[in-house]
């Protein structure tokens, strides 16, 4: 998009764009997501930046009306494998916050100044920033949320100092951190130890919640998940296991969609509530839930490029908004899709870490790879496998080698390995696996994933 474009977008609040890029006001001082219902400001005075973070850095603070920090990411990250595409994911995943930029490069293969300098390039904006702007997202949740102190908020938010906690959030919010949780006081109550931390995670665009959930009830492992309640109205519970202790996780489904008077769909979100052992691994946890429900996802571009073939377009037209679900553990995944959801409840309870507080049905964390590299044949194998490293599945791992390196393990088919690469991996553009799938014209990538659950969704193929 040109600028022009942009700025049509923004002058017709459309939130399809929300995320994908950022005006700033330079009379105001004051950065929006394009579906800002503030008056539109003059052509000559905005500016437009690729992230929040590029906003922030020119000295933009965050609108109070439309919270650009809490928009859907941007669906280019998901899509893309290059370095930029690959930082941004680990990113998101917290890396910077727990291993710093040397710890990012390190998993990318290049040296801290070239990712510093390909990052900066294209968005603006550092690895540095980049997590800084993140870090003040979770801070304002966390303040606006719960009951912590602000020094324990400060620390679980990934700041090295609460000087510094304090400084960016008056430099980012206009606010301190105690205006802005009186602020919120007014109008939401602040989360209970029992409630956990209440949660809107956004999408853009029209959302098939049903199809999600349909999916996550069939495959869900006794002991580590669970769906609740009548179609429409179901909530996914799961237990997690994150870089600095165990969460436990309630998402709800949200029936049908609602349309403006103009037929857009704005976007929604999905209300969701995390219980934390520790609150550090807040930003970890909502990632992982993101790619799990494939809430970055652009609906408007995958049903514009599928709906425009003849055999894909009644299901697309019929379906608006189908999703290509994710994971909330990519190593977790592989192993469940290795041995099958029958073995997987057996591994949970052979190997699996009780909870110290369980809680109904959620008992257990799946074992992780290095509890069952002890098993014997093809599960032992890939377990050895992801516990050394030989093959990676997180978030920024670069999606080919990760493939070929799946294939190369015995007990893995093609089939199997596209499943993981389109759900583990969050690939938008694997090709239906198997001898009956069809055959995947060009036009419809990079959307293959999603041709691929329209496929499932209309019966013409089985899940693997």
């Amino acid at each position: 998009m040109d600028e022009d474009t942009r700025y049509e977008a923004v002058r017709s609040r459309d939130a399809r764009f929300d995320g994908e890029f950022f005006f700033a006001v330079e009379t105001t001082g004051i950065y929006c997501r394009p579906s800002c219902p503030a008056v539109t400001p003059k052509r000559r005075n905005v500016r437009f930046y690729a992230t929040a973070a590029a906003a922030q850095g020119s000295g933009f603070r965050a609108c109070r009306r439309c919270r650009p920090d809490a928009v859907p990411g941007s669906a280019d990250w998901n899509v893309r494998a290059d370095v930029v595409g690959r930082a941004m994911r680990m990113i998101g995943d917290g890396v910077v916050d727990r291993e710093g930029v040397a710890g990012l490069a390190g998993r990318l293969g290049y040296s801290a100044r070239q990712v510093q300098r390909q990052l900066t390039a294209e968005l603006g904006a550092g690895p540095v920033a980049l997590a800084r702007a993140q870090r003040a997202h979770t801070a304002r949740v966390l303040l606006q949320t719960t009951g912590l102190a602000v020094t324990e908020i400060a620390f679980a938010s990934g700041f090295a100092s609460v000087r510094q906690f304090n400084d960016t959030v008056r430099e980012i919010y206009a606010s301190t951190p105690s205006d802005l949780r009186t602020a919120a006081r007014a109008t939401r109550r602040t989360a209970t130890p029992t409630a956990g931390v209440p949660l809107r995670l956004a999408h853009r665009g029209p959302y098939r919640s049903g199809a999600v959930f349909d999916l996550l009830a069939s495959e869900a492992v006794p002991g580590v998940e669970e769906v609740s309640g009548t179609p429409g109205r179901r909530t996914y519970r799961r237990t997690l296991r994150l870089p600095h202790g165990t969460g436990i996780v309630a998402v709800q489904e949200r029936p049908g969609t609602v349309r403006t008077v103009t037929g857009a769909h704005p976007g929604g979100w999905l209300d969701a509530h995390l219980h934390l052992t520790d609150p550090r691994d807040l930003t970890t946890a909502v990632g992982r839930l993101r790619r799990l429900f494939d809430l970055d996802a652009d609906p408007y571009a995958v049903d514009e490029r599928l709906g425009a073939d003849p055999r894909l377009a009644p299901w697309v037209a019929a379906r608006p908004g189908l999703r290509s679900p994710g994971t909330a553990d990519p190593e977790e995944f592989a192993v469940r899709a290795l041995v099958g959801r029958d073995e997987a409840e057996q591994l949970v309870q052979r190997y699996g870490k009780t909870l110290d507080a369980p809680c109904g049905s959620l008992t257990h964390l799946f074992p992780d790879p290095a509890a069952l590299s002890v098993a014997a044949g093809p599960l032992g194998t890939l377990a050895t496998a992801l516990a050394e490293g030989t093959v990676r599945l997180d978030p920024g791992a670069d999606r080919e080698a990760a493939q070929h390196a799946l294939l190369a393990l015995p007990g893995l088919d093609a089939p199997t390995v596209a499943v993981i690469r389109a759900r583990a991996l969050g690939d938008p553009d694997v090709a239906p696996p198997g001898p009956d799938s069809p055959d995947t014209p060009d036009t419809w990538r990079p959307w293959r994933s999603y041709a691929w659950q329209h496929l499932l969704a209309a019966g013409e193929l089985e899940y693997s």
